[in-house]
């Protein structure tokens, strides 16, 4: 097996338990989100796929559940590369607030044009704000100018996709199976890339807490296939899970 492409969500985290915009901020996997992780990694184990090199982002949510999977695959010996370009799509102001409380706030529409918008931001920090990344010790070697203060859809993928064309997808073409483990949206920014996908789709997509997305491609490194590792019952109800956040009453 060569060329092959998994992506794979953080299990869930403290604040996806809480209902929280998370964004940049740096929070840790729940029990669940262990679990989701862990899970992962065995049914990575039972595809039979041998990873030669994995990346993450600088969030621990991604970094721990990729860890942990990896240590179910006893593939703790793996090369782990990672990046901020990966990390999830920056909430600016909303981050710490409450999906289904900001609904009250504001109306469900709002906080769904925030959440599944392509090209509206969320509120932006303060330059002066402690929650701005410039401030924060894993960016010191980032060039500051490229930091957020809070992305839309849009500008996450205008990240996360050259960095992936630079630096993962060429070790792709030459015949390495790649695993990504990332966040929501920085991983949607992927699959919008690789399944051509319009803006106008991209906004419906939602992307599973701990199930692997298997990829695999064509001669041209068009895509032959892609598939979710699991039960698909689970997997329907993750993603409505996912879709449903920020309604009042879910």
């Amino acid at each position: 097996m060569k060329n092959k492409l998994v992506l794979l969500r953080h299990g869930q985290s403290i604040w996806n338990q809480e209902n929280l915009f998370t964004g940049w901020t740096d929070i840790d996997l729940s029990e669940k989100g262990i679990i989701e992780a862990k899970e992962a990694g065995s049914l990575l184990k039972k595809s039979g796929i041998k990873f030669d090199i994995c990346y993450t982002s600088y969030l621990k949510r991604a970094i721990n559940t990729l860890h942990l999977a990896l240590n179910e695959m006893d593939c703790l010996w793996l090369d782990v590369i990672k990046s901020w370009k990966l990390n999830e799509r920056h909430y600016g102001g909303l981050q710490g607030e409450n999906k289904v409380d900001m609904a009250k706030k504001v109306g469900e529409d709002q906080v769904l044009i925030w959440r599944r918008s392509f090209d509206t931001k969320p509120p932006l920090l303060d330059k002066t704000d402690k929650r701005n990344p410039a401030f924060l010790e894993m960016y010191n070697k980032v060039d500051k100018t490229l930091l957020p203060l809070g992305e839309s859809l849009e500008d996450t993928i205008n990240r996360v996709i050259p960095y992936y064309k630079q630096e993962i997808e060429p070790r792709l073409k030459a015949g390495e199976n790649i695993l990504i483990t990332a966040h929501g949206n920085s991983l949607r920014a992927l699959v919008m890339y690789l399944d051509k996908m319009s803006k106008e789709a991209i906004v419906g997509e939602n992307i599973p807490t701990g199930i692997p997305l298997v990829y695999s491609f064509n001669d041209d490194f068009s895509v032959k296939n892609k598939e979710y590792l699991g039960d698909s019952s689970l997997i329907e109800e993750k993603i409505n899970s996912t879709a449903n956040q920020g309604s009042i009453g879910k």
